[in-house]
């Protein structure tokens, strides 16, 4: 049988196709996707979460950011495919590759259920522009990967109120209100995220995110869900039925957007629905692109949320921080290894009743591993964590009550005085950033400098987000929000209610890596004759390694700062410690 890549040009060849395009996407943009949607994994080997490859019939490249440079390189090594490192100096873009590289008359490819339509509307444009030819009805990967896993239907289950905070028909209600405001008679909904936020509903199909495969068709009067009907309980499926939805099979979307009225004003968001399903709306439907009402709802948390949330971040504090006496007292002194430390940290996340799942694959980072921004433990790179060097721990779990999301780098041993400087600038930027005040209508691109400005200082940076926003049971990267310098076009104000990650780090390839993450609620500070101000609650429970800190490189606020978020993490997470464990913690969080 042929390599992957070659039985995908031989098929390229069959189709007269020039260019094939395989991003990393489900039918509904989904970060994660299942295996079924793993066929950029499946013709690169690449296993990182984001990238996309664009295959010529003689050249083959695969775009990512820098989260990933060092994993694909690794992973590519051999493959025929060249690393096109996202927003490095003199890197193309994908479509001024394109650009460059198409000619008059070829033709373009690609399966345009996994491409929005945004971007699809794009790439017509740019072919229309050289005179070339554009196909987004073919999914060549279907035609050459034999053993391609089926589509998932795990069981869907209902989240109660009491987690929710609100019923699915009065969520029903506001987004019917913000349909109405905005002139829609009917909303497409294709975000599995949104879906399973607006209905209570929550799911198995996707690794690590609980929503499950469908789309939404919502009325004033009722509305369609299309899935798997296999997958719902018939106490689920009465439930949506006494709302008003009704259930039709999940590829049904396209018949029945083929079938919209022109007398309906749809509204959708060009940035979630899929380019397959823009086009099959009929021409003279009246289609307003409008941001999905369900996403900037879901994003500031109600009251029940944020403080379910809080009682998340407590167990998951506890987990953490016996998880960290355990590695401060055993590492070099007993086995372990990247994998079994993760294990056992999943295993004091069980001790939690609460507890269902890791809200993303666990990063346990030894040594040079750490300096790979999201590395992954396989058997075959599974560290020993000895007594020397830094570990990084990248892990969150889903609980009934929350999502949540925390990052340590922990000194193993004796540390050398840059090590000290670097983990010392990185602790400070966090501080920094979770202190901060501002005014409302403030954006992440506005804070992002009090996070990085301690590395600035030394010449140093990092090349990834400084904050996503999480998700309340659902995905753990939560927009519309998010903490960058680079800005990514129009931005979302951080809000009361919103919950976002504060991680600033920094690598050296090679060597090692730091990264240290909290989430934070944004809230209310105060209103004064100038407006209103927000700043940040510190939700993630556990303390920093003070092993790695410089106390000498910090200011007397930092120092403040510091002492009294480890003051606070004392008082919530030692009555839940054994009394040996609550003495460390005594010590481990002891004022500096």
């Amino acid at each position: 049988m042929a390599h992957p890549l070659q039985a995908l040009r031989d098929v390229m060849a069959e189709h007269h196709i020039d260019a094939y395009l395989i991003p990393t996407a489900d039918f509904h943009g989904s970060e994660y996707v299942g295996d079924y949607f793993a066929c950029r994994e499946y013709l690169s080997g690449f296993t990182g979460s984001a990238g996309t490859l664009l295959v010529f019939p003689h050249w083959a490249g695969l775009w990512t950011d820098g989260r990933y440079f060092l994993q694909a390189e690794e992973q590519l090594a051999g493959s025929g495919i060249r690393l096109m490192k996202q927003g490095q100096p003199g890197v193309p873009t994908i479509e001024a590759f394109l650009r460059a590289s198409l000619q008059p008359g070829q033709t373009l490819a690609f399966d345009g259920r996994c491409v929005d339509a945004r971007t699809g509307r794009r790439y017509h444009k740019l072919v229309r522009e050289i005179g070339a030819k554009l196909n987004h009805q073919l999914d060549l990967v279907a035609e050459i990967w034999s053993q391609r896993p089926p589509l998932s239907a795990q069981p869907v289950w209902p989240l109660d109120e009491k987690y929710a905070g609100l019923s699915r028909r009065e969520k029903l209600r506001q987004i019917r209100t913000a349909m109405t405001a905005q002139g829609a008679d009917l909303l497409l909904l294709t975000t599995l995220e949104d879906i399973a936020w607006l209905l209570n509903l929550r799911g198995g199909d996707v690794a690590c995110t609980p929503v499950f495969l469908s789309y939404l068709a919502l009325t004033q009067e009722g509305g369609v869900l299309f899935a798997n009907a296999a997958a719902f309980p018939a106490q689920v499926l009465d439930q949506l039925e006494a709302d008003g939805i009704t259930l039709r099979p999940y590829d049904g979307i396209y018949s029945y957007a083929n079938r919209i009225s022109p007398s309906q004003r749809v509204m959708l968001d060009t940035r979630r629905v899929n380019t397959t399903l823009l086009t099959s709306i009929p021409t003279g439907v009246p289609v307003l692109d409008r941001p999905n009402p369900t996403e900037g709802r879901k994003a500031i948390k109600n009251p029940v949320e944020i403080e379910n949330m809080r009682q998340a971040h407590l167990a998951d504090g506890v987990a953490l921080t016996r998880f960290m006496y355990w590695l401060k007292t055993r590492a070099g002194k007993e086995p372990m290894t990247e994998i079994s430390a993760a294990e056992h940290l999943e295993e004091l996340r069980r001790a939690s009743p609460l507890y269902l799942q890791p809200s993303f694959d666990p990063i346990l980072a030894a040594g040079p591993h750490s300096a790979v921004v999201h590395y992954s433990a396989t058997p075959a790179s599974d560290a020993p964590i000895t007594d020397q060097g830094f570990l990084l721990a990248d892990t969150g779990g889903h609980y009934y009550t929350g999502t949540t999301d925390c990052t340590r780098t922990y000194a193993l041993g004796p540390l050398t005085h840059h090590q000290k400087t670097c983990y010392t600038a990185v602790l400070r930027g966090n501080l920094n950033l979770a202190d901060a005040v501002f005014p409302a209508g403030v954006t992440g691109s506005n804070l992002d400098w009090a996070a990085r400005q301690p590395l600035w200082e030394l010449g140093l940076d990092f090349n990834h987000g400084t904050g996503h926003g999480v998700g309340y049971l659902l995905s753990v990267h939560e927009g519309p929000q998010n903490i960058r310098w680079r800005s990514t076009g129009k931005e979302t104000p951080l809000a009361p209610g919103m919950i976002t990650s504060d991680e600033p780090g920094v690598y050296f390839d090679g060597d090692y890596g730091i990264r240290l993450e909290n989430l934070v609620l944004c809230v209310e500070k105060e209103t004064t004759p100038f407006g209103t101000f927000l700043g940040f609650e510190p939700l993630t429970l556990t303390p920093f390694d003070l092993d790695a800190v410089d106390p000498d490189q910090l200011t007397p606020k930092e120092r403040t700062l510091l002492n009294t978020y480890h003051a606070r993490v004392r008082e919530a997470i030692a009555p839940h410690l054994p009394p040996e464990e609550a003495a460390w913690l005594q010590a481990a969080t002891h004022p500096i």
